[in-house]
């Protein structure tokens, strides 16, 4: 059986370990605690002979007596005296206590809560996490690519709507850190594919992941594109999105990137020429520019600025547009300044033409083009790539659904906070309110069943007709994620029906409401049950 040798020193004593070359991760870190005699709650950190902290797996390289790498113990054992009077309290006291009330509630219960099994994987992944060094740093050293545990911030609302300068010029420095470091193959692997989970994520982070994009499809080399000029392209982008809870700087991100996988599913390299593509990855990076949370309908209902300079006629959308190139006319971010002149007209009618697709009140209108064109499809048929180029960057914009479950609700949720904003706003300034946008009325689940049925599921196979690849990749979790909403609207009309029951219970008892059992109370209770009910 092979096996690995590696030679390090712990407190300055040299020390050597040797293991199979498939042993597991659990038990390469169990050596490596022996080695250094620390405890099971002991914080362990592996150095090379630079300096840099490496993970401690099997995927350690072999070394030599001369090029030993360093252990040490970075947290103490968290029963320690020290520890303890540091604190201002005793962690073994307390773990008694805890493991008591965890008795107790068993006892009284007759088994443990989820809540508690959940409290406890949450515990050993942030143990996990401080021993090892994936999650510091994604270059070369990977995120946790299999699964999302991120949540969107809840906290928009405190924020100020435009970007302060403090807080960009933090995001920049960051990004230009990071900006020439190599981006680990299995990441770039990953970034291709609609499983991406945009939630762990940093702004700079996501800022070097579309300079990737940009790399990877020969952008740089192929329109002579400097690499400080799309870094401050991709900076001037950031900065001219809000502080708001769906339509951000991540939503940028989600709909470029799922552009950018579409592109190489379909093997669209290989069919339509490098400049429709520049055109269809820009148009995504610039789509909703300076978006302030409030839809096409409320700008037009409130009389905005943006509906009176553009007529009512897609405000939103035009004025993202008008961003977009107002970021390109500056010299220093102008990633289109080495094309022609022709190139450039070319590639602006492409933008303008990609970002005004984006307002659904055209959505039948570009869907039936392209149904009406798809049974004679040609790809060197210049009227066909434009519809089709339009047809793409709406599948990227609602393209959500068809993301894993874990990476796709959260924004679901930022949606409707956004949704919900509006129509506390219409309401106070006495506009309609948007009937899919009013708390009052719209649930999560009846929000997202009406949506894939009659946009999402008719855009979406259309697209998979021409490519019948895309059938796995989008149209099957779209299928999973309409499963699940209807189940959470049945879950929800069964707790009405519920709750229905209890207070005519209530009445006829002549008790006030909200004095009924516990036992009916606790009936599919909140969210969480609804969620229960449904997985």
């Amino acid at each position: 059986m092979a096996t690995k040798i590696i030679y390090f020193t712990v407190n300055g004593r040299p020390e050597q370990a040797e293991f199979p070359v498939d042993c597991p991760a659990q038990d390469v870190k169990d050596l490596f605690r022996s080695a250094a005699e620390a405890g099971p709650h002991d914080i362990l950190k592996l150095y090379n002979p630079k300096g840099n902290i490496i993970n401690i797996s099997p995927r350690l390289e072999p070394n030599n007596p001369h090029s030993c790498y360093k252990l040490e113990v970075v947290a103490a054992d968290c029963n320690s005296v020290e520890l303890a009077v540091a604190l201002g309290f005793d962690l073994s006291s307390m773990e008694k206590r805890l493991q008591g009330l965890e008795k107790k509630i068993l006892i009284e219960a007759g088994e443990t809560p989820a809540i508690v099994y959940e409290m406890k994987k949450q515990v050993d992944s942030f143990r996990e996490k401080l021993e090892s060094v994936e999650h510091l740093s994604w270059l070369g050293l990977f995120k946790e690519l299999s699964e999302g545990t991120h949540k969107p911030s809840p906290f928009y609302h405190k924020r100020t709507l435009r970007k302060t300068k403090k807080e960009c010029e933090h995001v920049r420095e960051k990004f230009m850190q990071m900006s020439s470091l190599e981006v680990s193959e299995e990441v770039r692997q990953f970034l291709k594919t609609p499983t991406f989970d945009n939630w762990q994520w940093e702004d700079a982070e996501i800022m070097v992941l579309l300079q990737v994009m940009y790399t990877d499809l020969d952008f740089i080399a192929a329109f002579h594109i400097e690499p400080e000029v799309l870094q401050q392209f991709l900076f001037e982008v950031y900065r001219r999105y809000n502080n708001i809870p769906f339509h951000n700087f991540k939503h940028c991100f989600c709909v470029t990137q799922m552009m950018y996988g579409l592109i190489w599913l379909t093997d669209l390299r290989g069919k339509i020429d490098s400049i429709d593509l520049l055109t269809m990855l820009t148009s995504a990076v610039c789509h909703d520019l300076d978006h302030t949370g409030y839809n096409n309908a409320y700008q037009i209902n409130a009389r905005t600025e943006l509906a009176l300079q553009y007529n009512d006629i897609s405000p939103l959308e035009n004025h993202h547009c008008a961003v977009a190139f107002e970021i390109l006319e500056k010299t220093e971010s102008n990633i289109f300044r080495n094309l022609t002149t022709e190139q450039y007209k070319r590639i602006r009618k492409g933008i303008i033409k990609c970002i005004l697709a984006t307002d659904m009140t055209r959505h039948n209108e570009i869907l039936n083009k392209f149904k009406s064109i798809l049974p004679v499809f040609e790809f060197n048929n210049k009227d066909h790539r434009d519809v089709l180029m339009m047809i793409l960057i709406k599948v990227s914009d609602i393209s959500n659904e068809a993301r894993p479950m874990e990476v796709a609700e959260p924004w679901l949720d930022c949606l409707l906070q956004e949704f919900y904003n509006q129509s506390d706003m219409e309401k106070l300034e006495g506009l309609p309110v948007t009937p899919f946008m009013d708390r009052d009325k719209v649930t999560k689940p009846s929000s997202q069943t009406s949506f894939i049925r009659f946009v999402l599921f008719p855009l979406f196979i259309e697209l998979a007709n021409l490519f019948p690849c895309l059938e796995h990749h989008i149209i099957d979790p779209v299928q999973k994620a309409l499963d699940y909403y209807t189940e959470m609207e049945k879950a929800l009309e069964r707790e009405k029906q519920n709750q229905a029951q209890c207070e005519k219970a209530a009445k006829s008892k002549g008790m006030p409401l909200g004095t009924q059992s516990t036992t009916d109370s606790q009936t599919e209770a909140g969210p969480d049950a609804l969620k229960a009910a449904v997985q």
